[in-house]
């Protein structure tokens, strides 16, 4: 009777440390560009912030910024981290975007426009969560190969 207790016991506190366990996405929550930071090819829009949020089995991102004339841009993608093309709605330069995880800090992300990759990059979370880092190339609509920088703060 003793060791069925302790037994059901260690079962139940075995459970309870169980969620200490999964890092809490790194990504979720708002990020605002810091431009001093940053380094854009000429040419390319710039995103003011981007915002994560978990969205039950799937995240959601949302980006604020403005296009290479000035114009406010606006897109939002809802999807799974499994490296599959999920549509963005909106007005951004690309109408897709494949997000994977590469692990508790780092994403792999792939946008596309018209099923063709318009650039592609990693993002990663610093150490200890103050800002991000997005490193990417692609081809701009000009057809110029480009790489940038932006590098993100925690609000």
């Amino acid at each position: 009777m003793i060791k069925t207790q302790i037994a059901v016991a260690a079962v139940a506190l075995s459970f309870l440390g169980t969620p200490a366990c999964f890092a809490a996405n790194a990504h979720v929550g708002t990020w605002k560009v810091n431009e001093a930071k940053s380094k854009v090819a000429p040419g390319m829009g710039k995103t003011n912030t981007v915002q994560y949020a978990e969205k039950k089995d799937q995240m959601q991102v949302t980006v604020d910024g403005v296009d290479k004339d000035g114009k406010p841009t606006h897109g939002v993608w809802m999807g799974k981290t499994d490296g599959k093309a999920y549509k963005v709605k909106g007005n951004l330069a690309w109408d897709a975007m494949a997000y994977k995880m590469v692990n508790d800090r780092t994403y792999d992300i792939t946008a596309m426009k018209g099923g063709k990759m318009s650039w592609n990059g990693k993002s990663t979370v610093a150490a200890d969560g103050k800002s991000r880092t997005l490193n990417m190339s692609g081809t701009g609509a000009d057809g110029k190969k480009f790489k940038a920088k932006v590098v993100y703060d925690k609000e």
